[in-house]
């Protein structure tokens, strides 16, 4: 079996090989190799020019009875039903500075946990929490499995310390947590 270094020189080789072909027959020929092309270079012969007569101009009568035919492009647009003309509607008063629209009221109580201070969120402890809850820590994702399997803990730094989660994961997490 070739190894990928050999597989890489045998590539470059053949490009090579290529390259090379096609540069001598640009320059032994003096132009590229098309394999529908005749190998010898005789100059083809050229179609005879067709014989040009001027062909008389076509005579149209038109009888004295029949008016004569307008062709669509030119014919005058069938007339349109009546109208009755709207007026236009009347233009509307300028706006008239308004406060600023009160955002929609959100639940006080998930505004009181987004902006309290890390101390009054409830933690998890990383020994006894459940996988639904370790997989609840805001910003920890799907992270409960991996610390479950790694038990037990005697502090919240064995997270980094047993490569159970990466750095960035733990500094969005280690204020949500703790272990007793």
């Amino acid at each position: 079996m070739l190894s990928g270094s050999a597989i890489l020189r045998l590539f470059l080789l053949v490009v090579a090989a290529a390259g090379i072909a096609g540069f001598v027959q640009t320059i032994w020929l003096g132009r590229p190799h098309d394999p529908a092309a005749p190998l010898v270079d005789a100059p083809a012969p050229a179609p005879p020019a067709p014989e040009r007569t001027p062909s008389p101009a076509p005579v149209r009568t038109v009888s004295p009875v029949e008016p004569p035919a307008v062709p669509a492009a030119e014919a005058p647009p069938p007339p349109l039903p009546a109208q009755t003309q709207t007026p236009p509607p009347p233009a509307a008063p300028a706006p008239v500075a308004q406060a600023a629209p009160a955002p929609p009221e959100r639940d006080p109580v998930a505004e009181a946990e987004e902006n309290a201070p890390p101390a009054a969120i409830a933690l998890v402890d990383l020994n006894t929490a459940s996988l639904a809850e370790l997989n609840g820590l805001k910003g920890g994702g799907s992270i409960g499995r991996a610390i479950i399997q790694h038990r037990p803990y005697a502090s919240v730094e064995q997270l980094l310390s047993k490569r159970v989660l990466n750095r960035a994961t733990y500094q969005r997490i280690k204020d949500q947590v703790m272990v007793r």
